[in-house]
């Protein structure tokens, strides 16, 4: 029996990592060295052992479950629960944990983080666009109708008329939901409206990549006429390139005028048919459900010439009209497939989320087994909530659906949205011969300046490219125009106006290039330089802080002074200052004095009243905004 404690001392060495000869039983930290142990907190000893066999390098996952990490490290799950605990990360055995988290705990315990190799993603071919298919596949398509217009006249109450006519008719429990979307049928052919709130949600799809229109139907009263919104929704649908059809509301008012609506819209470039124009112009009345079915008449007659098609006999691919978290079955996002064929089982992805799509739903909550080209669903089955305007697509199976997902890389549109264009890079753009067509918005103060800008702007044409103003209108610059821009790659042109706050953040967010003037010569100066490269460098405003007219003091020598409160930011003496009155720039100049109490100030923060003077202005009135900047080069 003696050779055993003899073997087992001569087989220690070939154990011991270090070298250095056997080592006592009780002091080996991983056991008997055949397999670890981790029900001991020892754990420190064998990450000894990977020291010194291997470098102390491992490569994490973006995440994994304590018990796996601590495999992974060769240590115990209770050491990596202590390094969690110092950390403030309360976790048990089988709860997994992020990456930075994971990171955290390998470095403390002295492993080097090595980057994942970046994985290769199956090679997948973007769905074709229309003109690339077969032309044999491709089939007659119902087509997409949006209703724009000015408020209030009429744009609910014609959807209502419309679905009421054409489907409450033919379901005996009525309308059971609403989708954002639906369809109605006239004689066997269908045809799609999305009920989005006007012409700003128009566009923002549009801005999003997502085109999903292909007739604009504009709702004018017929009592009313053309309004501001009317023009503004006009200049939208035609920035879109889409048919615009007119349906004339309210005829049966007492005041109703349609052929006053069709010389308005004659002026503004809509001629209606009756008078030599190509508008088709149709008269309803959506109190009493009077030219509904002449309305939808047309509408197919325009999609008929329109030609639109659709290859039904391949994967779906479209656009999400909404989306929303439902208690009772999870995500459901309301989709309009622009092409191929949606169907239970499929794997879709839909911006950042993905999923197996469970059920498909049509506006009457009716259980569909397929959704073609121009239909729209609801979808059940997303692992979120996706926003509106994000593309979908159906991918070959739910792994490949997860990773595009992660990476957000679906990208559906047929074309890449080129980068924002700006007057500084235009001539850069021009030369590349990526702009054909530079596109503006012009916004200013009082109506008389639009028009002479407008002109002089049209005129202009360098290197083969011409200027064409899309928007032109009065007050400041609203959201609206931005995500116009945004969706027409325009620059907007403010003379004399300013954006709102929200118009303002939104510009930056996107990039959005609007530039401020107050002499015309200098503004179609710019844009000319621009077209030729000759422009100078740009200096941009620094807004410091906002301030507004509480009080209007009289000083014995004329001048006035201003008791304001500074609302945000601060003022400082020697500023740049800007008076807004309705919107509008009333008068520019600099803060020749300020004063807190009796003293001099040099500056006042926000949440502060104080007295000021600008120099040159006297004819502040309580209410007024005041607005202070800075000008800064851009590099």
């Amino acid at each position: 029996m003696s050779p055993r404690p003899f073997d087992r001392s001569k087989s220690g060495p070939s154990r011991d990592a270090s070298g250095k000869g056997p080592r006592p039983p009780a002091k080996r930290p991983g056991g008997n060295g055949a397999r670890p142990s981790f029900s001991r907190p020892a754990g420190e000893g064998a990450v000894a052992l990977v020291s010194r066999e291997e470098p102390k390098v491992v490569e994490l996952p973006d995440s994994i479950a304590v018990k796996s990490l601590a495999e992974l490290l060769k240590v115990s799950p209770v050491q990596i629960i202590k390094e969690l605990m110092k950390n403030g990360i309360i976790a048990n055995i089988n709860q997994q944990i992020d990456r930075d988290a994971a990171t955290v705990v390998a470095t403390d315990l002295g492993f080097e983080i090595r980057e994942p190799a970046p994985a290769e993603r199956p090679e997948v071919t973007l769905p074709e666009t229309e003109e690339e298919e077969d032309s044999s596949q491709l089939q007659p398509r119902p087509p997409v109708v949006t209703i724009l217009g000015h408020v209030d006249h009429g744009k609910t109450s014609l959807l209502d008329a419309i679905r009421q006519t054409n489907v409450t008719a033919r379901e005996a429990g009525g309308i059971t939901q609403h989708i954002g979307a639906y369809q109605v049928e006239l004689r066997g052919q269908k045809i799609t409206f999305l009920d989005t709130p006007g012409h700003e949600a128009f566009t923002a799809m549009r801005a999003r990549g997502a085109q999903a229109t292909d007739i604009a139907v504009l709702v004018v009263a017929a009592d009313d006429g053309v309004m501001p919104q009317t023009r503004e929704a006009i200049d939208h649908a035609k920035a879109a390139n889409v048919p615009i059809v007119v349906a004339i509301n309210k005829i049966d008012k007492p005041d109703a005028n349609p052929d006053r609506v069709k010389q308005q819209l004659a002026e503004i470039g809509l001629v209606a048919e009756e008078y030599g124009g190509d508008v088709v112009m149709v008269p309803v009345s959506a109190r009493r459900k009077e030219g509904i079915d002449h309305l939808l008449e047309m509408l197919l007659l325009v999609s008929e010439m329109a030609e639109l098609k659709a290859n039904p006999n391949r994967p779906a691919s479209g656009v999400v009209i909404e989306a929303k978290l439902d208690k009772a079955r999870g995500p459901v996002a309301t989709v309009l497939v622009k092409t191929g064929t949606l169907k239970p089982g499929d794997a879709l992805v839909a911006g950042g989320n993905y999923g197996k799509v469970k059920a498909l739903f049509d506006d009457r909550g009716k259980r569909l087994r397929r959704a073609g080209p121009s239909t729209p669903v609801e979808v059940l089955g997303l692992n979120g909530v996706p926003t509106a305007g994000d593309t979908f697509r159906v991918v070959p199976d739910e792994k490949l659906a997860r990773s595009l997902a992660g990476e957000k890389a679906v990208e559906v549109a047929p074309e890449a949205a080129p980068a924002p264009v700006t007057l500084d890079d235009l001539f850069k753009q021009i030369q590349t011969g990526q702009v054909k067509e530079l596109n503006v918005i012009v916004k200013t103060d009082v109506q008389g300046s639009v028009e002479p800008i407008v002109a002089s702007l049209s005129r202009l044409q360098a290197e083969d490219v011409r200027v064409r103003v899309i928007h032109s209108g009065t007050g400041t610059i609203t959201e609206s125009d931005v995500h116009l821009a945004l969706a027409s790659h325009a620059v907007i042109i403010g003379f004399n106006t300013r954006p709102e706050p929200g118009a303002k953040h939104l510009a930056e967010e996107n990039k959005v290039d609007i530039r401020y003037y107050d002499v015309i010569y200098k503004l179609v100066e710019d844009v000319q330089k621009a077209m030729t490269g000759l422009l100078e460098p740009k200096y941009e405003e620094a807004v410091e802080g906002h301030a507004e007219v509480r009080q209007v003091f009289k000083l014995p020598k004329g001048e006035a002074v201003a008791g304001v409160m500074v609302t945000d930011g601060k003022v400082i003496r020697g500023s740049h200052a800007r008076v807004l009155r309705a919107g509008g720039v009333l008068f520019d100049g600099r803060v020749a004095s300020l004063r807190r109490f009796k003293e001099d100030a040099k500056e006042v923060a926000a949440g502060y009243e104080c007295g000021l003077h600008i120099e040159g202005f006297n004819d502040y009135q309580v209410g007024d905004v005041l607005e202070f900047y800075r000008m800064e080069r851009v590099s």
